[in-house]
């Protein structure tokens, strides 16, 4: 790999590259204080939002404009961009009254920060959906398990296709379904030469690939391929087509396509790969396609599309053509929709130069929204006295929850939820009493947004999030007190919600394993106490438990049989806590 670069400083090398944007693109406008690529005021439509870490482009920040993406939102190299940014996004840089549909990668922290701001933007009262594309044939199901395959350059027909149907004023439920299909019926594979140097980063100390030697599978973000081996160009592709398309191999075999299916190909750089070679890689695919296949693609697209910043490799993206149900709006004609964006095929019209200038910089708008009035009613002072309660436990049992943590993760756990809990006291501290339950919620849900991070910050926040959406679906028509049966239907609709951004299940070994009995236990009791109860036990429970989902899982060792999951213990010492104040 190379480590030479012109811009070392990886902050200055991404901001730098989102304010190039505009420069090549005039319909498009940049937040560079929160990474934002938006287009310019325009007709209402559904407006389509992406994004992810940079090092990936074109994707997605330079996929605005018209035809195509309306909004993009930007990590650091690599990495997911906040739910901060995303929530910013979607209301205030993109138009809202014809929905919103957020399309995103198949990883982790992705599905969790843009679902976040998904949720957040919901209880705000915006119409948005969300798809989750992962078109990754490099990973198996055996090895993907619950988080399933990673998404990779594939995502770029989800991107296009909904944004052409979106610009032909089609509704939100048709936009999210035809996107839908295509990222189903969508499979994709890359493999390189080499690993890729971040700026800003030392060398790797990993080994790097041998000469004649290629990683199959390879990831976006330097992640490493399901097997390395010594091989040809010809040898290469018939492996990658033989993963992609072989039905008999039931780990990968995720997109049944023939020859008797119209199918669209993409041959996408990685970023290292010279015009001339990519030339010569797609005309081996093509080849191999109809000799050994039988496949003779409708469409072929060429180019760089989706990058791991100079990656010496590419990745082969297969869709299979289905039908959309939409007269004069199939998957083809979409493909072929012209796009005034700068990192597609199609260039910018003439028009739209001559335009330049024309549309003034819109104002900043407030970035804090007023939280509509409910009527679901609290008693101010004895929600206040059972939240104190359950922050001054989840701040004694810091240190368990650390000392757990250290021996099962990173050690970060205990000390996230003494911030968060010692940043809502200060907020109750200032924050105006209220006997509106939403507007209570809001005030937490704000807090814990800011002071939490990581991963289980994102799954407080959206469950939160979910929680005053679903307390709202269910308020009654004039102002009442809560009752415990909104409270279980809230709950019940939260967990739900929550199922949409992580896998997890009880049995796992997260903090699903104390919040699930607790919710199922409070709809089927309306009783707090016993609720809290089932969480602890819960909890306890997962001494032993083998994980699935979380860092747990690459932690070596016993000691995970002797302590039992942070994140569920401290969830229970919580719910413990807010049942002492309640009897108060």
């Amino acid at each position: 790999m190379s480590s030479k670069h012109f811009i070392h400083d990886p902050t200055h090398l991404v901001t730098t590259a989102l304010l190039s944007v505009p420069h090549t693109n005039p319909s498009v406008q940049c937040d560079i204080a929160n990474k934002i690529i938006y287009r310019k005021p325009h007709a209402p439509q559904v407006s389509i939002v992406s994004g992810g870490g940079s090092g990936h482009e074109p994707s997605f920040v330079s996929f605005v404009g018209p035809g195509l993406l309306s909004g993009a939102v930007a990590g650091t190299i690599f990495a997911s961009p906040s739910a901060e940014q995303v929530r910013r996004c979607i209301l205030h840089r993109v138009p809202r009254d014809k929905g919103v549909l957020v399309v995103v990668m198949n990883y982790t922290g992705d599905v969790l920060n843009f679902g976040m701001a998904v949720e957040k933007a919901r209880a705000q009262g915006v119409e948005v959906d969300m798809v989750v594309v992962g078109d990754d044939a490099g990973v198996g199901r055996a090895k993907g398990g619950k988080v399933g395959r990673r998404g990779i350059a594939g995502t770029v027909f989800v991107l296009k296709v909904a944004g052409a149907l979106a610009a032909r004023g089609a509704s939100l439920k048709d936009v999210t379904r035809v996107a839908q299909l295509v990222a189903d019926n969508t499979v994709s594979i890359g493999s390189s030469l080499s690993h890729v140097h971040v700026p800003g980063r030392r060398d790797p100390e990993e080994d790097e690939l041998k000469e004649g030697e290629v990683e199959i599978g390879m990831g976006i973000h330097n992640e490493a391929g399901s097997e390395r081996k010594k091989t040809d160009l010809p040898g290469l592709v018939k492996t990658m087509l033989s993963h992609s398309l072989d039905t008999a191999d039931q780990d990968r075999s995720f997109s049944k396509i023939t020859e008797k299916d119209e199918v669209v190909l993409l041959v996408n750089n990685l970023g290292g790969v010279s015009p001339l070679e990519l030339g010569g890689i797609t005309n081996e695919v093509v080849e191999q396609l109809a000799n050994e296949f039988k496949i003779k693609p409708v469409r072929i697209l060429a180019g760089t599309f989706m990058t791991s910043l100079n990656g010496l490799g590419f990745s082969i993206s297969l869709l299979k053509v289905a039908d959309t149900g939409i007269a004069e709006a199939s998957v083809l004609e979409l493909l072929d929709a012209p796009a005034e964006a700068s990192g597609w095929s199609a260039a910018i019209s003439s028009s739209t130069w001559t335009k330049q200038g024309d549309v003034k910089q819109q104002e900043e708008q407030a970035t804090s929204e007023e939280v509509q009035p409910s009527n679901l009613r609290v008693d101010p002072n004895l929600a206040r006295s059972a939240l104190t309660s359950a922050l001054n436990r989840v701040i004694e049992v810091e240190p368990d929850v650390t000392k757990y943590d250290t021996i099962v993760g990173d050690g970060d756990c205990g000390i996230g939820l003494k911030r968060g809990a010692e940043s809502i006291f200060k907020m109750l501290e200032t924050a105006k009493s209220s006997d509106d339950l939403l507007i209570f919620l809001n005030n937490i849900i704000q807090v814990v947004e800011v002071s939490m991070d990581g991963t289980s910050g994102a799954i407080y926040a959206i469950f939160l999030n979910a929680l005053a959406h679903g307390l709202r679906q269910n308020a009654p028509s004039s102002a009442q007190p809560v009752t415990p049966q909104i409270w279980a239907k809230a709950l019940e609709s939260s967990l739900q919600a929550l199922g949409k951004y992580t896998p997890a299940q009880p049995g796992d070994r997260t903090l699903i394993d104390a919040l699930y009995p607790f919710i199922k236990t409070l709809s089927k009791t309306g009783n707090i106490d016993d609720a809290s109860k089932a969480a602890q036990k819960g909890a306890q429970e997962t001494k032993g438990m083998k994980a699935s989902l979380g860092r747990t899982v690459y932690v070596g060792g016993e000691g995970f049989q002797e302590v039992p999951d942070p994140g569920a213990h401290g969830l229970a010492e919580l719910l413990l806590g807010l049942s002492d104040g309640l009897k108060k």
